[in-house]
């Protein structure tokens, strides 16, 4: 994400797993935010714009900000899952990451959201996170779970790939406001400083719980 990213390998199920750190100016963080990248077999990767762009969101907020390549992408090894193995990778991240009691933050971008939300319902509630954001998740391909009511959702009006009706069909259930933005594709072109945006805000107007 910039110069001072740091990029290791982590152990995990499949092997190796390559992530990357990024640290807020200040000398303590609020805590970990761990972000999820989308489909590993459609080009996605953990330095994709949209997530690069949730990244620099959170470590304004004061966020350790971890990001992760899945099995089979970049420098991790192994093969790709069907998701299955993808949301113990998000986990194995995080395991390797992830200080005793520090407060988390999931997010992830379409698949990445997909795994984002099954990655915090398994974990236990002494660890769960404190705050998801969900950017046009995968709902019409895979299962993504129902989240805690103060889930930020970020869709596009105009996104080709998870249309805003498949969204809108798998919040109402659970009553959660999706908060979407006119005009915008799938990748957010032209519209990432207002995405930045709408995440700072909603700190901002809701801050997480510590």
């Amino acid at each position: 994400m910039n110069s001072a990213t740091r990029r290791s390998l982590v152990a995990a199920p499949a092997g190796a797993l390559e992530c990357a750190l990024d640290l807020p100016p200040q000398d303590a963080a609020r805590g970990i935010a761990l972000l999820c990248h989308p489909h590993p077999l459609h080009g996605g990767t953990m330095d994709n714009k949209v997530v690069q762009t949730l990244g620099r969101a959170c470590v304004q907020l004061g966020y350790r900000c971890l990001r992760f390549n899945f099995r089979g992408i970049g420098r991790s090894e192994g093969t790709w899952d069907e998701g299955r193995g993808e949301v113990d990778d998000a986990l194995a991240a995080l395991a390797a990451f992830r200080q005793p009691g520090e407060p988390l933050v999931l997010g992830g971008f379409s698949f990445g959201g997909y795994v984002a939300s099954q990655a915090a319902r398994r974990l236990p509630e002494a660890a769960r996170a404190e705050r998801l954001i969900l950017v046009g998740p995968a709902v019409r391909n895979f299962t993504v779970a129902a989240v805690p009511a103060d889930t930020l959702v970020i869709q596009g009006e105009l996104d080709d790939v998870v249309p805003l009706a498949a969204v809108l069909e798998w919040a109402r259930p659970q009553a959660l406001p999706v908060t979407v933005v006119p005009g915008a594709g799938h990748f957010f072109h032209g519209q990432l400083g207002l995405l930045k945006q709408i995440v700072l805000s909603a700190w901002a107007a809701r801050p997480a719980a510590a």
